[in-house]
């Protein structure tokens, strides 16, 4: 395995084991709900959003593997501060990689850390894992 291959295998395996913006709030804006019924990952995804509509933050509660709540730690972690539009932006960058089967690396400069999560793709039964949270920050959106 490459040295760049650790790297990111040791960002998911941090992501997963301290996450950011685990637990969710008191004062619900826009929320979803989302399972993947293939393995059993749960997430519930809020998004808060500042006065001047940028994304405060995002905060989430959920079980199931490394990648899908590394994959939700590290979106909380992007999202901060971006515009809904920037966020929208970053989803459909994320999507295509992801669905890409490992032909398109994820974008680094639009994703930053989230590009440790580009060799999912290879792994179509680990995709929806990897989307999990990001398909409930699409939802929560689209509600709020």
């Amino acid at each position: 395995m490459s040295d760049l291959q650790n790297l990111y295998q040791e960002l998911i395996l941090d992501h997963s084991r301290t996450p950011h913006g685990f637990g969710l709030r008191p004062e619900i804006v826009a929320q979803s709900h989302q399972v993947n019924p293939t393995c059993g990952d749960e997430v519930t995804l809020q998004v808060h959003r500042a006065e001047d509509g940028t994304i405060e933050a995002i905060a989430w509660e959920g079980h199931g593997c490394a990648i899908s709540q590394a994959s939700a730690s590290l979106l909380a972690e992007l999202a901060e501060g971006l515009t809904v539009e920037e966020l929208e932006v970053r989803i459909d960058v994320f999507r295509e990689a992801m669905r890409s089967r490992g032909r398109i690396e994820p974008d680094e400069e639009l994703l930053g850390d989230v590009a440790a999560l580009g060799g999912v793709s290879r792994y179509v039964a680990r995709v929806k894992c990897a989307m999990l949270a990001w398909v409930a920050a699409e939802d929560a959106l689209h509600k709020g």
